[in-house]
């Protein structure tokens, strides 16, 4: 596949591009093996019996990036972006901004190859997230918690600094890295029907499209998101990128809005993607942590439920082998969204 950079003026012209190839994707996989962990890929009967309704038996394959480094899967795009960077560029550093799992990603890749990184964080990120920042040696620079004050600060802090910029999802060396974790499971899982990635900036859901693009063309890539913010289904439904309202979901990481490389993407390889309201993202959280025993945070929680049929529209019959990422497991204990406040 030829490889040039996705723009907006480009698709207004008609022209399909992406930001990567499984080829890249590949390459980023050797590259960042020595740093991550290949993460495990659960079953669960109780499970599989929620799952199953109206005669369709379906059997779920949890892809555990909540048991990846830094508590996510986030470490894997931005491990090869920061590898993927000259001396020379390295020495200055790196700058992003987000919400999170990204800020703890790109510390921790920038400490293990010894750089700078200055990590933009919104004033409403969970606080456990910006401890775990500083845990990890970046400096933290705080921002309003909207897209244009987090990349605006992040412009101010590369223009300052020399840093290079490594955005949260819309960059072709991040997308390469997050498409990894799709190498792994269809290692592991070959035949799957479907696969339900939680669908917030669009990062990690094109790397798995773009994968299995290639990997098996006819397993379906289904995005899991909010319907507290819900761009991505209107940006797919309408054509064109719609602007994220400030979102008030409590899937923190699924925050975020589509970008120039990952809509493209979504609109092309993505097969349908499916709204949680927030009861379900919450009462499906709380069902891993029961049942399966494993710590995850809502944004992972929105994927479960749309497997579980929570969602606001129900999946095909046809669809019986189903591979459900579980993007990350960070949540503040003292603050679990089924707690009751007095």
């Amino acid at each position: 596949m030829h490889r040039e950079k996705c723009t907006l003026a480009a698709y207004a012209r008609g022209v399909t591009t992406y930001a990567t190839d499984l080829a890249g994707i590949r390459a980023a996989h050797e590259r960042i093996a020595p740093h991550v962990h290949r993460t495990p890929v659960l079953t669960s009967r109780t499970m599989d019996t929620w799952a199953s309704s109206d005669g369709v038996a379906r059997s779920l394959f949890f892809k555990c990036e909540n048991l990846q480094r830094i508590g996510a899967f986030k470490i894997r795009g931005a491990m090869n972006a920061v590898l993927k960077l000259t001396d020379e560029a390295a020495a200055r550093g790196v700058v992003t901004h987000s919400s999170g799992n990204h800020a703890q990603a790109l510390a921790l890749a920038a400490r293990i190859r010894g750089i700078p990184a200055h990590i933009v964080m919104p004033t409403n990120a969970p606080e456990v997230k910006r401890e775990a920042v500083r845990g990890y040696g970046g400096r933290v620079v705080p921002c309003e918690p909207t897209q244009k004050s987090r990349e605006e600060t992040a412009a101010r802090i590369a223009a300052e600094t020399g840093a290079t910029l490594v955005p949260p999802y819309d960059h072709a060396d991040v997308i390469e890295g997050q498409g990894t974790l799709a190498l792994e499971l269809f290692d592991e899982v070959p035949d799957l029907d479907a696969v339900i990635v939680p669908l917030g900036g669009g990062g990690m859901i094109s790397g798995v499209a773009l994968a299995y693009r290639e990997l098996a063309p006819e397993t379906q890539v289904i995005g899991a998101e909010p319907a507290l913010a819900a761009d991505a289904y209107e940006s797919k439904r309408s054509g064109a990128i719609v602007a994220q309202k400030p979102p008030v979901t409590v899937a923190d990481g699924l925050r975020t809005s589509l970008g120039a490389l990952t809509f493209p993407v979504v609109r092309d390889l993505v097969s349908e993607i499916v709204l949680v309201d927030e009861e379900p993202i919450v009462a499906c959280t709380k069902l891993v942590f029961e049942r399966m025993k494993l710590v995850i945070e809502p944004s992972a929680g929105v994927s479960v439920a749309v497997a579980l049929g929570r969602g606001q529209s129900r999946l095909s019959a046809s669809l019986r082998r189903i591979g459900v990422v579980l993007c990350g497991g960070n949540v503040d204990l003292d603050a679990l969204p089924w707690l009751k406040r007095a």
